[in-house]
């Protein structure tokens, strides 16, 4: 029997809520009248969350549990899950019902209609301040950075067609990033709004320190612009030491300047350091890059499929 919707959600320190959420996933499912699978990838977490998924496939038959080797981080879990899903429609959702999984019904209605992907458009988060914040100074600065046009209101939640999820899977970044990815393919797409609920229990996983980490990654990932202003510096600041290597040596043949070497040491140092930073940045352009894709490491490891 074909599975017409794949569920798929990474599960980080998710013990208390795993019940709730498959609960609810199964509930909007049969009311949608669909075959169904979910699949829980447990980034090696802390916490009990493994036994509570390994009970919960053993109740629900259309339930996959899968466990990576090590923490590998949320975005190299949802590639795991998404390497195993049959479903037609692969719906990716975070696992602490922020994602609210009523919604699902009102995402599938929308991408049968005729879309290979909806994504879920938080018009009202539930997150802090700091966290909003963060996300929408990261989204201006990756807009001008790789010259996209992304909405932090866009994160994870959405429902893709097979098609756009076998795009992504083929993207072989070993920096993962699953909104950029999806931004990447392209395709038939739109947005809807959705209700965004706060966190059910605990607290967030990301910390200030791995936001920051993974949006630098993901500025690294997708654009090279950063290593082109650097470029841009380096010509600046050779420019600027021409000039005043010109005005040291008026200054000398005026007889300005008595110290002998001095006008050929500022000159030199001034020149040739612009000189340098022009030329490290643009190798780093081409070592960048070579290096990110000679590494070949997986992004992930499954230790345990149930």
């Amino acid at each position: 029997m074909s599975i017409e919707i794949s569920i798929i959600s990474p599960v980080y320190r998710a013990e208390k809520i795993l019940d709730k959420l498959v609960y609810q996933i199964r509930n909007t499912l049969h009311e949608i009248g669909v075959t169904f699978e979910i699949i829980l990838v447990d980034d090696r977490s802390p916490d009990n969350s493994w036994e509570v998924m390994r009970q919960l496939s053993i109740k629900f038959p259309e339930v996959k549990s899968i466990r990576l080797s090590r923490n590998f981080g949320q975005h190299p879990a949802i590639v795991a899950g998404l390497s195993i899903a049959k479903g037609e429609w692969i719906v990716v959702m975070d696992c602490d019902l922020q994602d609210q999984p009523k919604e699902i019904e009102k995402l599938y209605k929308k991408a049968i209609e005729g879309y290979d992907l909806v994504l879920a458009r938080r018009e009202n988060r539930q997150d802090g301040f700091i966290k909003k914040m963060y996300s929408k100074i990261f989204s201006k600065v990756f807009n001008y950075l790789a010259d996209t046009d992304f909405n932090n209101e866009v994160a994870n939640f959405g429902i893709y067609n097979r098609k756009v999820i076998a795009s992504v899977l083929t993207i072989g970044d070993y920096i993962k990033a699953f909104p950029l990815f999806i931004y990447f393919t392209g395709y038939n797409a739109t947005s809807i709004a959705v209700e965004h609920a706060d966190r059910d229990s605990g607290k967030s996983s990301y910390s200030f320190s791995k936001g920051i980490s993974l949006a630098f990654n993901a500025i690294i990932s997708f654009s090279n612009k950063p290593l082109k202003i650097f470029v841009k510096f380096g010509m600046i600041i050779s420019f600027l030491a021409f000039i005043g290597g010109l005005v040291n040596l008026i200054y000398y043949l005026e007889g300005s300047i008595k110290v002998s070497g001095y006008s050929s040491l500022i000159i030199s140092i001034w020149l040739l350091s612009g000189i340098i930073i022009t030329v490290i940045g643009v190798v780093g352009i081409y070592i960048g890059k070579v290096f990110e894709q000679t590494k070949n490491r997986p992004a992930y490891i499954i230790d345990e499929i149930i």
